[in-house]
C-alpha cells in the first residue's frame, strides 16, 4: 500500500487541476518586473512571480524531473506574442539599475539558458514512468469496483484478485470501453471545449514565457462553470438526459479514458514533433522521456484553443463538479431521496470548485501551465486521475447513505466552508503582498517581512520581500493545512465503515508534506543565509508547533 500510495503522490503532482497550487508556497513580493494580471506564481517555492527575460531559463519545477530539450522549430503560426510591449518592458527593466544600487548585467537573450537541473535522480525518474504507466490505470479501475461492486471493502477486492490470480482477476473486473461511453465523453469534451472558445472572457496575459512568448487566455472558466452545471441540471430536470446514465457507465467511461487518455498523448508527442504551436517546445532526445513528460509547453489548435487549459481546467476539474452532482443525482434516483452526508459532500466539493473558477486566471501563472509540459505525466492526471479518484469519496456515498442527522451535517458542512476560505484567504493575503509590494495590511498592520536577496541564473542579483506575518507567519506552508482538512470534511460524511473512502486525503497529505519539505529546500538553496533567518522566523513547515 505504501508504494501504490508514492505512485499516486507522483500522479497527483501532475494532476493539477485540484491541486493546482494556487500560487507557489514560500510567499513573497519581488521587485522584478511582473505581469500585472498574473494572480498567480509560476515558481514552487512561494516567490513571487519572476518572469524570466526573453531567453533566460524558467526554474525547475519541485516536481518534474525536467531535462534539457532540444528546441523544435515551430511550424504554425505562434499563437503567443514575441513582440508584445511586455517583453520590451522587461528589457528596458533589466537594463535599469537593480535593487542593490548597482547597474544590472546585460540580457543574456542572445546565449542559450543553462540546462535546468534535474529534481530526481534518473533511477527515481524511470520508476515514476513506468510506476504511473502500469500501475495507476488499473488502480482507478480498482478503486471504481471496490467502490461500487465490492461495497467499498479492500478485503473483498483481494479476495476476488486472490481467488483469480491476479491478472485473470483484473481481466475479469475491468470493464471494456463501449459506444455508450464514447458518447458521453465526447459529447462532455466538445461541450466543454465550445464553451472554452464561444463563451466572452477578459484578455488575459501569462508570464513571458522561457523563450519569450507572452500566452494570451480568455478568462472564462467561471462562466464555462455555470453555464455546465446549468445545463446538466436543466437536462435532467426537463427528462432530456438522466445523469444516472452516466453513473451506470462509469466503469466503461474510466475505462475508456485510461486508453483513450493513451492515444491523446500520442497525439500530443506526435504534434510536438511536426507542428509546436511556438518556440516554446523541444525534445531530450529520448522518444519515451518527450512522451512522458511533454514536449510543448503551450500547445494549441489555430491560435485560440489552448490544450493545457482544456485538460487541467475545463475537462478536469468541470468532469469533477459534474460527477459531484451525479453521485447525488443517482443516489436520488435509487432512494427517492438524498442523505444529509451526500448533500454536505456535494455542498463542500462544489464551493471549492468555485473558488478554483474564481480564480482560474491565477491558475494560469502557476507551474502546472507555465513551467510543466504537456505529455502524459500531467494530461493524464487530469484527465483520468481528477475524475476518477477526487470524485471517489461522492462515489461510495452513493450505496452508502449515511444519515448524520441536522446538527452533525450542518457543523461538518460549516467547518469545511470556513477551511476553504481559510485556503483562500491564504492566497489572498499573499498576492495582495505581492501585488503592493508590501505596502499593505495584514490582519490590521503593516505585514512583517525580511528583505532577501539572490541571484537569477543570469547572475544579476534580485531582491524578494519574504512574507512573515498573517497565516505566513504561522507557518512557512500553513495553506496546506486548510486543503488537506476540506477534503477530509468533504470526506468524513462517509464516516468510518471503510478505509477506501480516505484514500484520497492520505495521499493528498503525503503529497502536501513532501511538496512543503522540496519547497523549503529549493528555496534554502534560492536564498541561503535569508533563508535560515526566515526560518528562525518562521520555525514550524506546515503545522504549527508541531512540524
Amino acid at each position: 500500500m505504501h508504494a501504490l500510495v508514492r505512485v499516486c503522490v507522483l500522479i497527483s503532482r501532475a494532476a493539477v487541476a485540484r491541486h493546482p497550487d494556487p500560487t507557489s508556497t514560500c510567499h513573497e513580493a519581488t521587485n522584478t518586473t511582473v505581469h500585472s494580471s498574473c494572480q498567480g506564481n509560476t515558481n514552487t517555492c512561494s516567490d513571487a512571480t519572476e518572469v524570466p527575460a526573453r531567453g533566460a531559463s524558467s526554474h525547475p519545477s519541485a516536481t518534474t524531473p525536467h531535462l534539457p530539450h532540444t528546441p523544435v522549430k515551430a511550424k504554425s503560426a505562434s499563437p503567443v506574442s514575441k513582440l508584445h510591449p511586455r517583453q520590451r518592458e522587461i528589457r528596458r527593466a533589466s537594463e535599469a539599475p537593480d535593487a542593490m544600487g548597482k547597474p544590472a548585467k546585460p540580457s543574456s537573450a542572445a546565449t542559450p539558458p543553462a540546462p535546468p537541473k534535474t529534481v530526481h535522480s534518473p533511477l527515481l525518474t524511470y520508476a515514476s514512468m513506468l510506476s504511473l504507466l502500469s500501475l495507476c490505470p488499473p488502480f482507478v479501475i480498482l478503486l471504481w469496483y471496490t467502490m461500487v461492486h465490492a461495497d467499498g471493502s479492500v478485503v473483498r477486492t483481494y479476495q476476488h484478485l486472490r481467488d483469480h490470480g491476479l491478472l485473470e482477476g483484473l481481466r475479469s473486473l475491468w470493464p471494456m470501453p463501449t459506444v455508450a461511453a464514447g458518447k458521453i465523453i465526447l459529447g462532455f469534451a466538445f461541450f466543454e471545449a465550445a464553451l472554452q472558445l464561444l463563451l466572452p472572457g477578459k484578455r488575459f496575459e501569462g508570464p513571458v514565457s522561457p523563450s519569450g512568448n507572452v500566452p494570451v487566455y480568455k478568462a472564462n472558466g467561471l462562466q464555462a462553470y455555470a453555464v455546465t452545471l446549468a445545463t446538466y441540471l436543466s437536462l435532467w430536470w426537463f427528462g432530456i438526459f438522466n445523469p444516472a446514465i452516466v453513473y451506470d457507465h462509469l466503469g466503461e467511461i474510466y475505462s475508456a479514458l485510461v486508453f483513450g487518455s493513451f492515444v491523446f498523448c500520442i497525439l500530443l508527442y506526435i504534434k510536438g514533433h511536426v507542428a509546436p504551436s511556438s518556440s516554446d517546445s523541444g525534445s531530450s532526445g529520448n522518444a519515451i522521456i518527450d512522451f512522458y513528460w511533454g514536449m510543448e509547453l503551450y500547445p494549441r489548435i489555430g491560435k485560440h484553443f489552448d490544450i493545457k487549459v482544456f485538460t487541467n481546467c475545463r475537462f478536469g476539474m468541470m468532469s469533477w463538479a459534474v460527477l459531484a452532482v451525479t453521485y447525488c443525482i443517482k443516489q436520488y434516483e435509487m432512494n427517492g431521496r438524498v442523505a444529509d452526508s451526500m448533500l454536505v459532500n456535494t455542498a463542500l466539493m462544489l464551493i471549492y470548485i468555485t473558488k478554483f473558477y474564481w480564480w482560474e486566471s491565477g491558475y494560469w501563472c502557476t507551474m502546472d501551465i507555465a513551467h510543466d509540459r504537456a505529455g502524459f505525466y500531467i494530461c493524464w492526471g487530469c484527465l483520468v486521475w481528477v475524475p476518477s479518484i477526487y470524485t471517489s469519496p461522492g462515489m461510495y456515498l452513493v450505496n452508502h447513505p449515511v444519515n448524520l442527522g441536522p446538527q452533525l451535517a450542518l457543523s461538518i458542512l460549516l467547518a469545511g466552508i470556513l477551511c476553504i476560505y481559510i485556503n483562500y484567504d491564504c492566497d489572498r493575503q499573499r498576492q495582495e503582498f505581492r501585488r503592493t509590494n508590501g505596502k499593505c495590511s495584514v490582519w490590521g498592520k503593516a505585514p512583517s517581512k525580511i528583505v532577501a536577496s539572490y541571484q537569477t541564473t543570469n547572475g544579476e542579483t534580485k531582491t524578494s520581500l519574504l512574507l512573515t506575518s498573517g497565516w505566513w507567519g504561522l507557518t512557512r506552508h500553513f495553506h496546506y493545512v486548510p486543503e488537506i482538512l476540506s477534503a477530509f470534511f468533504w470526506t468524513v460524511p462517509a464516516l468510518f465503515d471503510h478505509f477506501l473512502p480516505y484514500f484520497y486525503v492520505i495521499f493528498l497529505t503525503i503529497l502536501l508534506l513532501d511538496r512543503a519539505k522540496r519547497d523549503d529546500d529549493r528555496c534554502s538553496s534560492k536564498y541561503g543565509k535569508y533563508w535560515k533567518t526566515y526560518c528562525n522566523k518562521v520555525p514550524y513547515r506546515v503545522i504549527p508547533g508541531i512540524y
